[in-house]
């Protein structure tokens, strides 16, 4: 792709060039042939070296040609940090994320993984954090500094129940209030946003017995979510054979949820996750942070062709000096 593609034409005159080039090369041979005298031959048009005459027009046609490439503004496609995103972490603490199937447990796991999920986004990413357990809260507002995000996680504590949706909904909220600042202080728009959703297990509240009518549940908040223009990606963290003792002596299973976790994900158009481990929780951000921290552009790519133009220039002009004491 090119910015400039009317520059090609110049092509053209380049062609135009060589193809004289060559023609005055078989006119040159026709006339020398021309004389019958061998010793006058000798003489006229003494040995020349080879192809490496032809080296100057070579090497100056060529740089044209790239200049010419250079001037049409050539343009790849890169990876570039985005310098206005904004993300909400959100984090289950509910009682069932104290299980040790994920060492040292489930809750321990994510804070470290959410640590450096912190630390690995750009800088430019605005970042949020909100926890839930029976009711949602909002921790921390987005923002460029990683130190309070860190702390919050470290503090974070158990309670009971999962309000999964009033979660999301208080992740749209914090989106939508950071975003209304941002536009009161002149910025171009909202930044793209995004909710990274966290969690082990199924909602409880609210408790009906159909979850996808709930007003406040996780499947309306998710398609809240997505009228709002703000994906949901889900992680499912932890194993099916999770256990925790609510009761002294009595276990009860607290096997992760991949099915809810998936729907929200589809619901909101965002991406579904699953992590068995912190090793894996880790990955999982690690993937995540590179997704929203950077994004594909198309950027100008002319200076390598300019400089390549240049260097052709001067080895035709050196190369013209060199071997005929005078420019091609």
């Amino acid at each position: 792709m090119f910015s400039h593609p009317w520059w090609l034409l110049l092509l053209v005159v380049v062609a135009v060039l060589l193809v004289g080039y060559v023609l005055l090369l078989r006119r040159r041979r026709r006339d020398t042939i021309r004389f019958t005298n061998l010793d006058l031959l000798d003489r006229v048009a003494p040995k020349r070296p080879g192809w490496y005459r032809h080296l100057p027009a070579a090497a100056l046609v060529a740089a044209l040609a790239v200049l010419t490439i250079a001037l049409a503004g050539p343009q790849a496609e890169a990876r570039v940090p985005r310098n206005r995103a904004t993300v909400v972490l959100v984090v289950d603490v509910s009682l069932s994320m104290q299980a040790t199937d994920v060492e040292p447990n489930r809750l321990a796991a994510a804070q470290v993984a959410a640590k450096a999920f912190a630390e690995q986004l750009t800088p430019g990413i605005n970042l949020g954090l909100v926890s839930f357990a029976g009711t949602a809260a909002v921790l921390v507002s987005p923002t460029v500094d990683r130190e309070p995000v860190k702390r919050a996680v470290d503090g974070l504590k158990l309670s009971e129940s999962t309000a999964t949706g009033e979660a999301i909904f208080a992740a749209i909220q914090s989106v939508e209030t950071f975003s209304q600042a941002i536009a009161g202080a002149g910025a171009d728009g909202p930044p793209p946003a995004r909710i990274v959703l966290m969690s082990d297990g199924k909602q409880t509240v609210p408790g009906g017995v159909m979850p996808e009518e709930e007003p406040r549940g996780a499947f309306t908040a998710a398609r809240a979510a997505a009228e709002a223009g703000i994906p949901v990606s889900t992680i499912s963290f932890g194993t099916d054979y999770g256990t925790i003792e609510i009761n002294p002596g009595e276990r009860t299973p607290v096997a992760v949820d991949d099915a809810s976790m998936r729907q929200i994900a589809e619901l909101s158009g965002g991406q579904f996750f699953t992590a068995a481990s912190e090793s894996e929780l880790r990955q999982v951000y690690a993937d995540l942070s590179d997704q929203i921290g950077y994004e594909v552009r198309r950027v100008d790519v002319s200076r390598p062709w300019l400089a390549g133009g240049a260097l052709l220039l001067v080895v035709g002009l050196g190369a013209g000096i060199a071997l005929g004491r005078r420019l091609p």
